[in-house]
């Protein structure tokens, strides 16, 4: 692997350079994927893992933190086969995760159209969208299990759309020519949270699992240098507890919400996966964060979100902004002669449904060159005039009803007469905590599920691929590679309450509390995630360059500097304090947000969502497979002085299946 000192940018006089006191290399990783062709790896994997015999289950305790699709399906699985399962949620209760949110369907290469798909079109899809930087046997792995997906969520009680004859609907997403996404209206995510969720509270109707609500991770507990269980606070009476399990299964979510204007609730956070990446889980591509190309705009300065249009909208809905810039006639007076349907104009194969990351580059790119609506000139236009008038207005209700009766309880405007205004916000993250094939992390007994993990995605997420990934993690993968891990340590006793392991871990927390709380200064922490989002947006949002990410670096530093001088955290930490729980997130996010700029600084070239300027051709991204086909997987540590280093360790990535190739949707 090339260092970073030797690789040069042709389009530079200078190669982009990080500090180099704040940048080391480690040594390559092993991602454990089996040898052989990557369309059977699963299978061979399976048949090859140990097992735990039912009677041994009950003898082993697994805590998952997260009870979204993937940390609901997990936990409801495990306990199925009969583990002592211990769930942790944030919330006052599991079906409130933020699975809910998601929208447009999910993905499954079923191939019940005659439409061409397959599983072998699946995998070339989520390879090609992620501009070749997932691994490619477990894009073999979500198509797979697609299958089983999709069967076990409607027989578990997701209300999937239906044909007349009472087979499953299916609707197309952007970044594929087929039509392989189910769908519950623009429900999907809430639809099948619910399902997975009711499993879970089966289980813990039966017995089986013991689900904690309002319990925030905020450590773990490491012995001899594995994670052996769990530290929370109780957000409701402030009592900080500890966990031991066997293993540990972290279903979090991803980070989007780091850019404080996003399309993830306000209470979404990185602190799960940041508390394990600094007791040496590697997180892998933390810049690679894909901006929704269908959210509202931000209309004003008191906003503490952004709002999500699915994606599933651009079926019908076409884009475009006045072929004039700065043209501000209303919508439906300027003529079809006078608009740019710029998506079908560049990329005509896939027109209005392609990729998210080449969506928002170009709907960022129109507004900037002026060519923006709305009343701050920040939006394009998503127009449904053609569609209502092909199929009525009945039709349109039908498929998207729910989502034009919130578009306009948000905006006032009716989307069925006025096209929508839309903008890309920051979202899905593909990067995540590293983990091998079995999604075990570098810490041993860890493991990541869901968004919180990093594999399938690449450089980009398909649209639909995420609900289906944080099933197929939670229903489908943990409860297979999970036992191999528990196997050899049947008769292992866990940490007791009194022992080191589990006291170190809860002074940690205590003291970590009491320090935000001891800081006693004059700025709320949403002030900071606030500026903290500006930074990002400006110096690593839809589009990158070395000399925006060397200002940002330099910004979050500061501003993290600023944060442990003038913070204020009124009250104490043993009661309801919202304000405490925020400033730990926002302590976690100054952290993990230098990081992000590091690895964009880091990886000179353009590829999926992670767009440097510096690495274009005329306007599309170049991807250097000559020297970036690996994943960077970095760890961090005190450099003192509040001051961070970074260690980048790759992993190669290889294509046996779909060869590497130019991304191209023209």
């Amino acid at each position: 692997m090339t260092d970073l000192a030797d690789q040069t940018n042709p389009d530079q006089t200078t190669p982009d350079t990080v500090t180099p006191d704040k940048i080391a290399h480690g040594a390559d990783l092993d991602g454990r994927i089996p040898p052989g062709d990557p369309a059977t790896a699963w299978q061979r994997r399976r048949d090859e893992y140990r097992l735990v015999g039912p009677l041994n289950r009950r003898k082993f305790t697994v805590a998952v933190v997260g009870t979204g699709l993937a940390g609901a399906g997990a936990a409801a699985a495990l306990a199925e086969l009969g583990y002592d399962v211990h769930a942790f949620t944030i919330h006052d209760a599991a079906r409130r995760a933020h699975s809910v949110a998601a929208q447009g369907g999910i993905n499954a290469a079923r191939a019940r159209k005659v439409d061409g798909d397959s599983i072998r079109r699946f995998v070339v899809d989520t390879v090609k969208g992620g501009d070749f930087r997932g691994r490619e046997a477990e894009a073999y792995r979500l198509g797979q299990e697609s299958v089983r997906v999709i069967d076990h969520m409607n027989a578990i009680g997701a209300p999937f759309a239906r044909e007349y004859g009472g087979s499953l609907e299916t609707r197309s997403f952007g970044g594929v020519q087929v039509s392989r996404t189910y769908y519950t209206r623009g429900q999907t995510g809430q639809q099948v949270q619910i399902a997975g969720a009711q499993a879970l509270q089966r289980q813990v109707g039966l017995g089986r699992a013991t689900l904690h609500t309002r319990s925030e991770m905020l450590d773990l507990v490491v012995e001899e240098g594995r994670a052996r269980g769990v530290v929370t606070r109780n957000l409701a009476t402030g009592a900080i507890e500890a966990w031991p399990a066997h293993a540990v299964v972290l279903a979090t979510g991803g980070y989007g919400s780091v850019y404080f204007h996003s399309t993830l609730a306000v209470n979404s956070n990185a602190s799960a996966a940041w508390r394990a990446h600094r007791h040496g889980a590697l997180l892998a591509y933390p810049s690679f964060v894909q901006f929704h190309p269908t959210a509202l705009p931000v209309s004003s300065e008191w906003q503490a979100k952004t709002i999500l249009m699915s994606e599933s909208l651009r079926n019908d809905g076409r884009i475009w902004v006045p072929a004039a810039p700065g043209d501000d006639r209303d919508a439906n007076s300027i003529p079809d002669a006078e608009r740019d349907y710029y998506l079908e104009r560049m990329y005509p194969a896939f027109g209005n449904l392609s990729p998210r990351d080449i969506s928002s580059r170009a709907a960022t790119e129109r507004i900037r060159s002026g060519h923006g609506v709305g009343p701050l000139k920040n939006s394009v236009y998503l127009d449904f005039r053609d569609a209502r008038e092909r199929l009525g207005r009945d039709v349109l209700k039908a498929r998207y009803g729910n989502l034009f009766e919130m578009y306009h309880h948000a905006t006032g405007e009716d989307p069925y007469e006025v096209p929508m205004r839309i903008a890309p916000g920051a979202h899905f993250t593909m990067g995540g905590l590293w983990s091998d094939y079995d999604l075990m992390t570098t810490l041993p007994g860890l493991f990541v599920a869901g968004e919180s993990g990093w594999a399938y995605h690449g450089a980009n997420r398909l649209g639909a691929n995420s609900l289906l990934s944080a099933c197929v993690d939670g229903w489908f993968t943990i409860p297979f590679a999970l036992p191999n891990y528990l196997a050899p340590q049947l008769g292992q006793t866990l940490p007791s309450a009194d022992s080191a392991p589990v006291q170190e871990a809860l002074a940690r927390v205590r003291a970590r509390v009491q320090a935000l709380l001891d800081v006693g200064g004059d700025q709320a922490p949403a002030t900071f995630h606030r500026r903290l989002g500006e930074i990002l947006y400006r110096g690593c949002g839809v589009s990158r360059s070395r000399e925006g990410l060397e200002a940002a670096i330099g910004e979050v530093e500061e501003l993290r500097s600023q944060f442990w001088r003038d913070v204020r955290v009124a009250g104490s930490g043993d009661r309801l304090n919202q304000v405490l729980e925020q400033a730990g997130r926002v302590a976690d996010f100054l952290e993990l947000a230098e990081l992000m700029c590091v690895d964009a600084l880091d990886r000179q070239e353009s590829c999926g969502a992670h767009f440097r300027t510096e690495h274009q051709d005329a306007g599309e991204a170049r991807r250097d497979d000559e020297h970036w086909a690996f994943v960077s997987a970095w760890g961090t540590a005190d450099a003192g002085a509040g001051g961070l280093s970074f260690t980048r360790h790759a992993e190669p990535l290889e294509f046996e299946s779909v060869a590497l190739a130019t991304r191209s949707y023209r």
